[in-house]
């Protein structure tokens, strides 16, 4: 089934009234309104490092990249990054996914932070402006690692349907010792941002990675599995073991705040007759309860860290509710509903969450499908108290610029926005840097864009087939 493109629903008559036609509301100021709430500063409030002030409501979000050394250091194709991000105007730069070891990395070209590169992240700090907040994703990639390009395996519990994508066993099942272990290397790794100058560190617990598994991990026997409490003490460890060793480190979480279940698995052969692996989920697979992660916020709350950013599913099985898009990568699948319908339920479900937890600072994501509209609906949301700040991702690689255009009351700069062509994930799972390969000039010159391009017709060839 086709959608019609954004691009094509040019006047707010048409936008709204294709809106209406699909059942979705979404929170849109009102035309020419100007931008009064995204331009108001915000206040971050710590339980042991104190407040932040954010400049604006504008947040660039991590991403993986796919572009440092073999050693896990940033690379002038990194420090490019940052430099346009810190130009770009957003008031916080939640600076891309980092492993705290070299097995936890989703990529060999993802950076790690440790003794022997901590000195690179601090030049990498460097680039941003010192009245940008700054802050530093800290993950293990858990069922996803691939340290050396191929599959690696760490999971937190069997999974019938992930194990058989990425050669999962009761094998690659962490222990509770290694858990323990490894919160201490969040500790340690955070220590060591702290010392390179950032202001926070997310605990990521996101997109399938190992501590958003550990949340769905309902049947795990030990410390780590069964209750709440146990699927929640690693960020409980996590937590401690920095308020002690980096008192002056405030601390956030990007998390799922649901999921669904993965588009391959057909859970109607199950006999459990549903889908019981998912945070956030129904138990259908195909629905949200937000119960779980009200419980979540409110531990949040109680460990003193105040600020989180919402998002959804995982990019490997479940992309069209984490990332809507108008055209799949490669080994995705087409859109199985209009992509603003997955726009919607991201934003209706952080609203959910913002309006009862009122001691937390709440970004939002899931904004990049909106292209054109994204700053009316950005405005309109925190307008309404939905969200408190607006995450841009994608968008960010091509424009990073938007922040900074549409605060200032500049015209959008629409030949550089992401029109979620895909490629920046189609890239690096093939081998090639991170990048906006058709929107920004730099990697369209790049020997890697032919390469893409050659790569893209193989596969709509296979698919014809």
């Amino acid at each position: 089934m086709s959608y019609p493109k954004l691009r094509a629903l040019q006047t707010h008559e048409a936008f709204t009234a294709h809106l209406r036609a699909i059942g979705v509301t979404l929170p849109m100021a009102a035309a020419g309104s100007g931008f009064n709430a995204l331009a108001q500063p915000a206040v971050i409030t710590d339980g042991s490092a104190g407040t932040l002030r954010a400049a604006n409501r504008f947040v660039a979000l991590p991403m993986e990249g796919w572009d440092g050394t073999a050693d896990g250091c940033p690379t002038e194709l990194v420090q490019r990054r940052w430099r346009r991000l810190s130009a770009g105007g957003a008031a916080i730069i939640w600076g891309e996914a980092t492993a705290v070891r070299r097995d936890g990395r989703a990529n060999p070209r993802q950076l790690v932070l440790d003794d022997r590169t901590v000195g690179e992240f601090a030049r990498l700090r460097a680039l941003l402006a010192p009245d940008q907040i700054a802050g530093l994703q800290l993950t293990h990639s858990g069922r996803f690692s691939r340290p050396d390009g191929r599959p690696a395996p760490r999971t937190a519990y069997v999974h019938p349907y992930l194990d058989p994508l990425v050669g999962a066993s009761p094998a690659t099942v962490l222990d509770d010792d290694d858990l323990d272990a490894l919160t201490d290397d969040f500790v340690r790794a955070a220590a060591l941002a702290r010392e390179a100058g950032f202001d926070f560190v997310d605990v990521k617990h996101c997109h399938g990675y190992l501590l958003h598994e550990l949340l769905s991990a309902y049947e795990r026997p030990g410390r780590y599995g069964g209750s709440f409490e146990h699927r929640t003490r690693f960020l409980r460890r996590v937590a401690e073991g920095v308020r002690r060793r980096s008192p002056d480190l405030a601390l956030a979480v990007r998390v799922s705040i649901f999921d669904f279940a993965p588009r391959h698995a057909d859970i109607s052969r199950t006999s459990i007759g549903g889908y019981p692996y998912a945070f956030g989920g129904d138990g259908s697979g195909a629905g949200i309860d937000l119960t779980e992660p009200h419980r979540f916020f409110e531990l949040l709350e109680q460990l003193g860290i105040g600020l989180v950013c919402t998002t959804a599913g995982s990019p490997y099985y479940t992309p069209h509710i984490q990332r809507p898009a108008y055209f799949p990568p490669s080994d995705g699948y087409p859109p199985p509903e209009d992509p603003l319908v997955g726009v919607a339920r991201q934003i209706s479900a952080t609203a959910e969450l913002v309006a009862r937890h009122s001691a937390l600072t709440v970004v939002g994501s899931g904004y990049s499908y909106l292209q054109e509209w994204l700053p009316a609906v950005a405005e309109g949301a925190v307008a309404r108290n939905m969200t408190h700040l607006v995450g841009i991702g994608r968008v960010a690689l091509a424009y990073p610029e938007l922040p900074r255009d549409v605060l200032s009351g500049r015209p959008l700069e629409t030949r550089h926005l992401c029109r979620t062509f895909s490629d920046c994930t189609t890239a690096p799972r093939n081998g090639m840097v991170s990048g906006c390969y058709p929107l920004d000039p730099f990697y369209r010159s790049r020997p890697e864009y032919s390469a893409l391009v050659d790569l893209k017709a193989r596969r709509a060839s296979e698919r014809r087939r």
